[in-house]
């Protein structure tokens, strides 16, 4: 339990951005938030736990990147020219990045709480986290998991009709 308290301990605020249907945005959002925090000069992590279109590592030009463990768990991968933006993905373990993640509950719902808390982040003011469309057990799933933290809040990405 004191790792899972480690590696989210040096996060400040905690973002989640959310819809309830797929193709709005959220992925897009969640990049461009991202990227202007990062220019407005804070420290930033995106942790994408959409298992079904994890598409944050090819708006990021990383797709191809590899993680690895540490001691403390995965190792984001760090994006930019400056590595400004540390960013961790499903589709970083998948086998091809266009693979979609067919896993039912428990699977899916162990793998989040591990995203969430193996990932060493270091130091971050904000971590936006990119969640799949709906309204589904991952989301219960990832919110529980942060429950222990201190959520910054959510944004709710709509589209007009």
């Amino acid at each position: 339990a004191l790792a899972e308290r480690t590696n989210l301990a040096g996060v400040r605020h905690i973002l989640l951005v959310l819809s309830g249907k797929g193709g709005v945005g959220k992925s897009t959002i969640s990049t461009e938030l991202a990227l202007a925090l990062r220019s407005a000069g804070k420290r930033v992590g995106i942790l994408d736990v959409d298992l079904c279109g994890p598409s944050i590592p090819r708006m990021l030009r990383v797709q191809d990147s590899a993680v690895h463990q540490c001691d403390s768990g995965w190792v984001p991968v760090f994006v930019g020219q400056d590595k400004a933006i540390a960013l961790m993905s499903i589709g970083f373990l998948l086998e091809r990045p266009d693979d979609a993640v067919v896993w039912r509950g428990p699977k899916k719902n162990a793998l989040i709480k591990q995203f969430v808390t193996d990932v060493a982040w270091g130091d971050l003011d904000f971590l936006i986290v990119d969640t799949p469309p709906g309204t589904s057990d991952e989301h219960i799933s990832t919110v529980e998991a942060l429950r222990p933290y201190q959520l910054l809040g959510a944004i709710l990405v709509t589209t007009p009709q």
